[in-house]
């Protein structure tokens, strides 16, 4: 063998190391399905009891007890859904380095979602004034139960929509930093695709 050959250096071999994987949804955005799930399953649960119930009464509503406020409601849900828009809106925003129409929309999910619960506590209000209260029957307790365990949801995410846009205002969130609000927005979609469900269970049928 030539003596120069082993003489030589050996060149550093340039093996790539083997990168770590992305993963194809972010810890955040796993999160948050999780959370949703967990609710998902609650609700299950709920609308279950509610269905128990009414299957097994004589009459549903009772002739004794007050109607609900379907017309009311409808334009209730309709403030709810028009919601969606600005929501929706600020994601598109926070992607585009826009923190004007960030704050801008967000601040009008959150405005929309406290209307719909201002609304629904004034309804309520009415209800309780005309006998319908948790301790006037099943119906009362199950429509309360139910109803009242998705406003509190509803005012759960007004208060992390409010929170998010002071952040994006601060600058806290944007391009780079914006998992909060896409957290906060899957929960927005769930709570707002929940009342598809009970509002027709309860109010419709």
């Amino acid at each position: 063998m030539d003596t120069a050959a082993l003489a030589m250096p050996r060149r550093p071999s340039h093996s790539l190391a083997p990168r770590a994987a992305v993963p194809a949804v972010s810890n955040a955005r796993l999160a948050m399905l999780v959370v949703i799930a967990a609710e998902s399953m609650l609700f299950a649960g709920l609308v279950g009891m509610y269905l128990v119930f009414r299957l097994s009464a004589r009459a549903w509503p009772p002739p004794d007890q007050p109607r609900l406020p379907l017309a009311v409601t409808c334009a209730n849900t309709a403030i709810l859904l028009a919601s969606l828009v600005p929501m929706t809106r600020a994601v598109r925003a926070v992607r585009g380095a826009d923190r004007a129409a960030l704050v801008r929309n967000l601040g009008w999910t959150a405005l929309l979602g406290g209307v719909f619960l201002a609304v629904q506590g004034v309804e309520w209000t009415r209800l309780v004034h005309h006998g319908l209260t948790l301790s006037s029957g099943l119906y009362g307790a199950t429509f309360y139960t139910l109803i009242g365990c998705h406003g509190v949801h509803v005012l759960a995410a007004v208060l992390w929509l409010t929170t998010v846009a002071l952040l994006a205002a601060r600058g806290v969130v944007g391009p780079e930093r914006h998992a909060a609000l896409e957290m906060c927005s899957m929960y927005w979609y769930f709570v707002c695709a929940l009342w598809l469900v009970l509002f027709p269970l309860v109010y419709l049928s």
